[in-house]
């Protein structure tokens, strides 16, 4: 029998503010950060990887509550783990005093969502398949059994996930082929930080289109006469056939969004993402109603899907823009697919983050494969920073990205990026003056100085 025997936590972050990547109307400095963990076992060769998103300050919360939602695995047998993802999922989410803190949002959520996403990991290392393949070739009724309906039963019960489910099968394998041929479209947010230059937008944009992309997003937001110009160089590169979306970033109140985004409409976008609070349900929905034809996407700050239930009910949204780490890992991100199946809106996963393409891939061939069956309006995000620090680093072709084959979750960070960018004593962050800092406010509280202290939390098993 094959056991959990501990597991690493690391604190790993890049220092993207000094370059600009990732800038917009709300994040202006961000460092793009992972909270990650490592699942071990008794069999060196089998391990989980997962992680959770941060822009930096903050990152280490997320690391101690991994710490605590890992606890529990110790001990338990790798199979009866990875082939009852769904109780796994459940037993964790039990913990009644860590729910207080939630629930199902805020960095309990967060640090569910990366442990769990590492025994997802586990689960299809051990079946030696890549994620979207372990979950194409479970049954309608398993794939249900792993999902987080609770809270749901008034929009989508059981029987209708599975039928949902069952509808596609016979046609699965076509789907699978034109995948295998052509990739899962998606689009660059590369060119359009806020914090580039014209010149560095417009030598970007043309790069993207030389590159086969179709799609590519601008943030907006912080200067109406700076998003005209700067949007108008866009257009001009793309072409009037191009797709153009834009991104505020929750940076507006409803009836400034609405304003805002009809100054824009000339440059036709396809959508406007994230346009108010993402809480604000029927902020969203006067907002789609006021601006249409442009379309309103939102979801990467979208805590838990029983917001995206009332998104969907509230006609909200013509974009579901669901994240894999915001959501309680990938048991949370399949009801929300099945749901925005129902409700007919397409999914097009948020991935402007470390390490989030290389997980989205996998959910949006899964959706395309097995619970969608449809392309129309699905484009999935790529943004080309940091994949030089996974293992098995996402691959784009022509605007498309290319089925992974390799066991897992690709979510394996490289050990040479975890002694440099391990935050604050790898090699990087303890030559910066932001890491010795942080290193001397560390030395005085001697309980965390000793759980941190190097970016890495050993399992006190």
């Amino acid at each position: 029998m094959t056991q959990i025997i501990g597991y690493d936590v690391y604190d790993v972050r890049f220092p993207t503010s000094l370059s600009a990547d990732g800038s917009d109307a709300m994040n202006k400095d961000g460092d793009y950060s992972a909270a990650y963990v490592v699942l071990k076992t008794d069999d060196p060769s089998l391990y989980g990887c997962g992680f959770t998103f941060t822009i930096g300050r903050g990152n280490d919360l997320c690391a101690a509550g991994i710490e605590v939602r890992s606890r529990p695995l110790l001990g338990r047998d790798v199979g009866e783990i990875c082939e009852a993802l769904g109780t796994t999922y459940r037993g964790l989410k039990s913990d009644s005093q860590l729910r207080w803190l939630g629930p199902d949002k805020g960095v309990e959520h967060l640090a569910l969502g990366a442990v769990m996403n590492a025994v997802w990991d586990l689960a299809a290392r051990r079946a030696g398949k890549p994620l979207w393949q372990l979950l194409a070739d479970m049954t309608p009724e398993q794939v249900v059994e792993a999902a987080d309906l609770s809270y749901l039963s008034d929009v989508l019960t059981k029987e209708e996930a599975v039928g949902i489910l069952r509808a596609l099968v016979p046609s699965r394998d076509a789907r699978l082929a034109e995948l295998q041929q052509r990739g899962y479209p998606c689009y660059t947010t590369s060119a359009g930080w806020l914090g580039y230059s014209d010149e560095k937008l417009r030598r970007l944009c043309q790069e993207a289109v030389d590159e086969g992309y179709r799609h590519i997003k601008l943030k907006v937001g912080a200067s109406l006469e700076d998003d005209i110009r700067r949007l108008g160089i866009a257009r001009e590169v793309i072409g009037p056939e191009g797709n153009l979306m834009i991104d505020a970033n929750q940076v507006w109140d409803v009836p400034e969004a609405i304003e805002w985004v009809k100054q824009l409409s000339e440059f036709r976008p396809l959508w406007i993402e994230e346009p108010t609070s993402p809480d604000d349900i029927l902020g969203h929905a006067e907002i789609r109603k006021a601006v249409q034809p442009v379309g309103v996407a939102t979801g990467e700050h979208g805590m838990n899907r029983v917001l995206f239930k009332q998104l969907f009910q509230a006609g909200a949204i013509d974009f579901c823009q669901l994240d894999a780490c915001r959501l309680g890992s990938v048991n949370e991100v399949l009801a929300v697919q099945l749901m925005a199946a129902k409700f007919g809106v397409p999914v097009c996963p948020h991935a402007g983050g470390v390490g989030l393409c290389e997980l989205v891939q996998h959910l949006s061939i899964f959706d395309y494969l097995a619970v969608s069956g449809d392309l129309t309006g699905r484009v999935t995000e790529f943004v080309d920073h940091l994949h030089e620090h996974f293992v098995q680093p996402c691959i784009v072709n022509e605007g498309a990205y290319v089925l992974p084959d390799a066991p897992g979750y690709s979510a394996e960070i490289r050990e040479g990026t975890l002694q440099k960018y391990a935050f604050p004593l790898g090699d990087y962050w303890k030559a910066s003056a932001v890491g010795r800092a942080e290193q001397a406010r560390r030395a005085t509280q001697t309980s965390l100085g000793t759980a941190f202290a190097t970016g890495r939390i050993e399992d006190q098993a």
